[in-house]
């Protein structure tokens, strides 16, 4: 089975066509994500409460041969994605140049990554970020803290009420201490994700926040908490991951927040650049 979005991805896109039975296996693995599909199928069915052979249909459905056909795809996914720029390493310097591997990658992984993400779950992080009821804070990775900074400062400008979740622990307790169902947060975590990411995300959804997820097609752990899920491919003419996917979907998430707000975008524009003149 060729996996072009992740097992995880599959499971989300595939849940809407499940019975509520199915439905439930489908939760428990993305809750557990990687570590519930690894164990035995009795154990994830008791922890689904349904029968195996819910378990093993769920699975037909997905396109999975059998039990262990799902869990070669997971263990393989798994090596994937601990896949680290060290590992990926080779001193031999490859035939053609970096800008024809550039011109020949990166395209393609735009184009995917626009074509395979589903319409309705890049309109529902638009409706999400349109409400200007939430307050939006964006929080990233060692590397994908920059995307998180390039949102914000677009929706600083377009909506207001965003920011990034502070650094220094005296800020960041005040900033997490009254979250609340009036929060929205958008966390980037890609391939060897971190812990502490997920651990906000835990915190962040036990008190009603809602959280959109942009991370990469293996699907960061996030995935089973997330509201909204945006995976982006990586693919990359060096050893280390691109971004540039991941890059083309913001914009695009912010071009449908702009088409949302409509009149209310501009007038926001242009308060902000008239609050700018003293300054510029």
């Amino acid at each position: 089975m060729t996996q072009t979005v992740g097992v995880a991805g599959i499971i989300r896109a595939r849940l809407g066509e499940c019975s509520p039975a199915e439905r439930k296996v489908g939760r428990i693995l993305l809750a557990g994500y990687p570590a519930a599909g690894l164990e035995t199928v009795a154990a994830l069915a008791e922890r689904a409460e349904v029968s195996a052979p819910t378990v093993l249909r769920f699975l037909t459905r997905l396109g999975f041969g059998s039990y262990p056909d799902f869990q070669r795809a997971l263990r393989d996914e798994l090596a994937e994605r601990e896949t680290s720029p060290l590992s990926a390493y080779s001193s031999d310097a490859p035939a053609d140049g970096p800008l024809a591997r550039a011109a020949t990658v990166l395209p393609t992984a735009v184009a995917e990554t626009l074509t395979e993400l589903p319409d309705a779950e890049l309109d529902h992080a638009v409706r999400l970020l349109a409400d200007q009821q939430l307050r939006v804070t964006a929080h990233g990775g060692r590397f994908s803290t920059l995307l998180a900074e390039y949102l914000v400062l677009h929706l600083m400008q377009i909506r207001g009420n965003s920011r990034m979740l502070p650094t220094g622990p005296v800020q960041r307790v005040d900033a997490l201490v009254d979250v609340g169902r009036r929060d929205l947060f958008v966390l980037f975590d890609y391939r060897r994700y971190e812990q502490p990411t997920l651990d906000l995300a835990r915190t962040v959804t036990q008190q009603g926040a809602r959280v959109i997820l942009c991370t990469d097609r293996w699907l960061s752990p996030i995935s089973g908490l997330a509201d909204v899920v945006l995976p982006s491919r990586v693919d990359s003419p060096s050893l280390y991951d691109s971004f540039v996917p991941s890059l083309a979907l913001l914009e695009a998430l912010v071009a449908g927040l702009i088409d949302r707000l409509g009149p209310a975008a501009g007038q926001r524009l242009a308060a902000v650049e008239a609050a700018s003149r003293p300054y510029l």
